[in-house]
């Protein structure tokens, strides 16, 4: 599976207050260029401080006050678990977070859902490239004290969370998710974070949840919901640890492939499971494709694409318009194995295979107009109006260009040229389907 990076299509908005501080915030998703991953964005006396929300900038000293802290420098920012959790699970890579305040507004129902319906109005763009990720390749594992988080290999990600609380309403539950927009929009963001009676009295006499009420929290008292409350789902409780889990995992940075299993843990512990993985990342390479790509390299063509050697005709994309356009090369080498045959002594790369590497590059554009592509595959519909200029030769570097001219659900036409330098080779109009495999 490969990641794209995806952005806001324009400037969201929402304000309330924050759950420990109390105070009126204001909360804003900017686009953001490709690269920049997720940053926070806090007005300060020296104007804007910005914090990348990485796993190097939450503080190991902070007391456990039940929330995620950034911090660069003097400011520091409370409670992001549920705008990050939002963010990185309706895939978005990168986007400014501009916070008027020291803390995002809780909302009025206590969830991630708010942020992700602001997300939705504001529309996920992809960006044309793709997003480096980190792969798990062998199992990693935080224990303590009864508490544990560990990592396997799986070819997405995937979250489990198992609690168990000495109380009759909660009592165990468990809950396992393939993290996709749709799964996460439906069954993770609404769950509501939650506290004990006796916990958030505790905590307002120590100065936090201040802008804690029964409209923004779920609270328990003598075994069971106050204030007539009820569950939005029945285990609620174990769906929301999940999302505070995904939120903290979000801190490593980049997307993550792999599935993660959570026992009792809370943010202390899946903060010290994110540092495990970034000092991981550090030492060996498990980061695909490399950091901060400007296209898309044979690996990420591989991500996409099911053809392999001798039938990969695609080297690099060099550009990438979602939906509209792409740019692909071709190396055309003496090494390619249909020179032995076409012809002896007199190499020139078949027509039918030009046609074919452009063919690839259009279903490359195909391929990347979809979340998942696993189990995908295009199939040539039909080939118009083509032609042939100039022969290529080993040295060549072909470069194609498919423009989509229309689309009906899985079904494409796209025209499609190919160039050696200024000169053109070939051109023709391309009919494709995409396909379960």
């Amino acid at each position: 599976m490969i990641w794209f990076q995806k952005t806001v299509g324009k400037a969201v908005s929402m304000e309330g207050v924050g759950l420990h501080t109390g105070q009126t915030t204001r909360l804003t998703f900017q686009p953001a260029p490709p690269n920049t991953g997720l940053v926070f964005r806090v007005s300060c006396d020296a104007g804007k401080a910005e914090i990348p929300a990485h796993i190097d900038n939450a503080p190991r000293d902070e007391p456990a006050i039940r929330n995620t802290t950034l911090a660069r420098g003097e400011v520091k920012i409370f409670t992001v678990e549920h705008v990050l959790a939002a963010l990185y699970g309706l895939g978005v890579t990168n986007c400014y977070i501009d916070l008027e305040g020291n803390e995002p507004p809780i909302t009025s129902c206590g969830s991630a859902l708010p942020y992700v319906e602001l997300l939705q109005e504001a529309k996920v763009v992809y960006q044309g490239l793709p997003a480096s990720y980190y792969r798990i390749t062998a199992p990693v594992a935080y224990r303590e004290n009864g508490i544990e988080v560990v990592a396997e290999a799986c070819d997405h990600l995937r979250l489990s969370m198992w609690v168990d609380y000495d109380d009759p309403l909660i009592g165990e539950q468990e809950v396992t998710f393939e993290i996709r927009p749709e799964i996460f929009a439906r069954e993770i963001a609404p769950a509501r974070t939650f506290a004990f009676m006796e916990d958030v009295l505790e905590l307002r006499k120590q100065g936090y949840a201040q802008g804690g009420t029964l409209e923004t929290a779920l609270v328990i008292e003598d075994g069971k919901l106050a204030g007539g409350q009820t569950f939005r789902f029945p285990d609620e409780i174990v769906r929301h640890k999940l999302l505070d889990l995904l939120g903290d995992i979000a801190l490593l940075g980049m997307p993550m492939q792999g599935h993660v299993r959570a026992r009792r843990s809370g943010h202390a512990a899946n903060a010290a499971f994110t540092r495990i993985l970034a000092k991981r990342e550090q030492r060996s390479s498990r980061i695909f494709p490399r950091r901060n790509p400007t296209d898309f390299d044979i690996s990420a063509i591989l991500e996409v694409m099911p053809h392999r050697y001798p039938f990969l005709l695609v080297d690099r994309i060099l550009e990438l318009e979602p939906e509209k356009r792409i740019v692909g090369l071709k190396n055309v080498t003496i090494n390619e194995p249909f020179f032995q045959g076409h012809f002896p002594g007199h190499p020139i790369m078949p027509g039918v295979l030009i046609i074919e590497a452009m063919a690839q590059a259009g279903g490359v554009l195909l391929l990347t107009s979809v979340d998942d592509a696993r189990g995908k595959l295009v199939y040539f519909g039909g080939i118009d109006n083509a032609r042939f200029r100039r022969p290529a030769l080993p040295g060549d570097v072909l470069i194609f260009e498919c423009e989509m001219i229309k689309r009906r659900g899985p079904i494409a036409k796209m025209r499609g040229v190919a160039r050696v330098g200024d000169e053109l080779v070939a051109e023709a109009e391309l009919m494709a389907s995409m396909v379960d495999a």
